[in-house]
């Protein structure tokens, strides 16, 4: 695995951590914050330092969004839907169609745009600056995601 991987599954360990909070993830896990702590640190000395499954596993159940599983995913190759967007999920009556789901892709993808320009304008992507446009490109692949979700349940003639 590579350097920037290793970064990106230790940056997903520590928005996991932080979502769960530290005071319940040191209780679900059994570990002190100084060793969630090493987890996520990119300094040398814990570069090969991760966080064990059965941790992982403990503090996703707790999440708000399961980061870890999602950067493995992503690192894979492959792609996960989660909470209503799951494929098994039932689907209320209310719920968007594709029009609606364009309308929403179109307004994120805008969005997206619109950080950009803002981020590009001195010539320099600061971190905070790419800390928005992540923030943002995750929520258009949402939509991406529930979009596609939507068109292969259709496309099977199911309604959703």
């Amino acid at each position: 695995m590579g350097d920037a991987a290793k970064g990106y599954l230790k940056r997903h360990t520590e928005r996991l951590i932080k979502d769960v909070g530290y005071a319940a993830a040191c209780d679900l896990t059994g570990r002190s914050k100084a060793t969630l702590g090493r987890y996520f640190s990119e300094a040398d000395e814990h570069a090969e330092r991760f966080m064990p499954v059965d941790a992982v596993a403990a503090l996703e159940a707790a999440s708000s969004f399961p980061h870890v599983t999602a950067a493995l995913a992503e690192l894979n190759g492959g792609q996960m839907s989660y909470g209503s967007d799951r494929r098994n999920s039932l689907r209320g009556e209310g719920e968007a169609g594709v029009n609606a789901n364009v309308i929403k892709l179109s307004q994120r993808f805008a969005i997206l745009m619109a950080e950009y320009h803002q981020s590009i304008e001195d010539g320099v992507i600061s971190v905070n600056e790419a800390r928005r446009l992540l923030a943002e490109t995750l929520e258009l692949q949402k939509v991406l995601v529930e979009m596609k979700l939507r068109l292969e349940t259709e496309s099977r003639g199911q309604t959703p």
